[in-house]
């Protein structure tokens, strides 16, 4: 490698023009990649999913790495803190929740519409409280989109969802709205949701959940946001002991997001 180096910078005190011709021949000719690797941290004043804090409204930490292919298939690995687990008494110690997720995207020819599918695993390392389901779950999910618009729905395909036993069949349907406001850079977030529980013999634990928001990007791969959530959660389910809290209750949440 070094012997290379130095024999480009030769020929380029020699006759810079034509190597820099010879450069942007071999460029020209080389064919795009068909894979993508990007990557994604972020600093959000709590960690808030399907309407409910997993973190008792403290900051989290998050990242993660994606993969895509030119032929639609990708695949992702994303991480964040968590304490909502610990604070329910469901884990001695549990502080971190990984996704690791597969699937395709593609669109259907002339009509703007685009589908995804594919399966996502949950992970909750920690160390378990004795008689408590752990948390892992795996989900599939498909979803359609228009324009702005997009409609998804999971469905918990393993035995526990979220620590509930015997919840497969499980899902969650939710419409996502992302309008751009004219050239600003400033995307309007809105977010409506509904999660029900099956095989828990009552109905305490379904709800539905709503989000409105804004997000400024820029060029460099910045994200500048907040937004506002709530939920019908009921406080027989959602209420946690140890903080008195409704994990489902109104939230408001600012982030920092890099793309890269």
């Amino acid at each position: 490698m070094r012997k290379s180096l130095l024999s480009i910078a030769v020929l380029s005190a020699l006759s810079l023009p034509t190597l820099s011709f010879a450069a942007d021949a071999v460029a020209a000719a080389e064919p795009a990649s068909p894979h993508t690797v990007s990557y994604n941290v972020g600093l959000y004043s709590q960690y808030i999913f399907r309407g409910l804090t997993q973190t008792n409204e403290d900051p989290a930490v998050q990242g993660g790495v994606d993969y895509a292919h030119a032929s639609g298939f990708y695949a992702g690995a994303w991480a964040s803190n968590i304490s909502w687990l610990k604070d329910a008494a469901a884990y001695n110690s549990s502080s971190l929740e990984l996704d690791l997720y597969g699937g395709y995207a593609n669109s259907i020819a002339e009509t703007g519409v685009g589908y995804n599918v594919g399966v996502l695993q949950y992970i909750y390392p920690g160390d378990v409280t004795p008689g408590i389901k752990k948390a892992e779950t795996t989900e599939v999910y498909g979803s359609l989109s228009y324009k702005w618009l997009a409609a998804k729905l999971s469905v918990v395909a393993s035995d526990g969802a979220f620590g509930f036993r015997k919840a497969d069949g499980s899902w969650y349907a939710e419409l996502n709205g992302n309008f751009p406001i004219m050239d600003s850079g400033i995307t309007a977030n809105l977010h409506l949701g509904r999660q029900e529980f099956s095989g828990q013999g009552s109905n305490v634990y379904d709800y539905t959940d709503w989000k409105i928001g804004a997000t400024k990007s820029w060029a460099n791969g910045v994200n500048l946001g907040a937004y506002y959530t709530d939920t019908t959660a009921k406080e027989a389910g959602y209420l946690v002991a140890a903080t008195n809290k409704n994990i489902g209750d109104s939230a408001f949440t600012v982030f920092v997001q890099k793309t890269f």
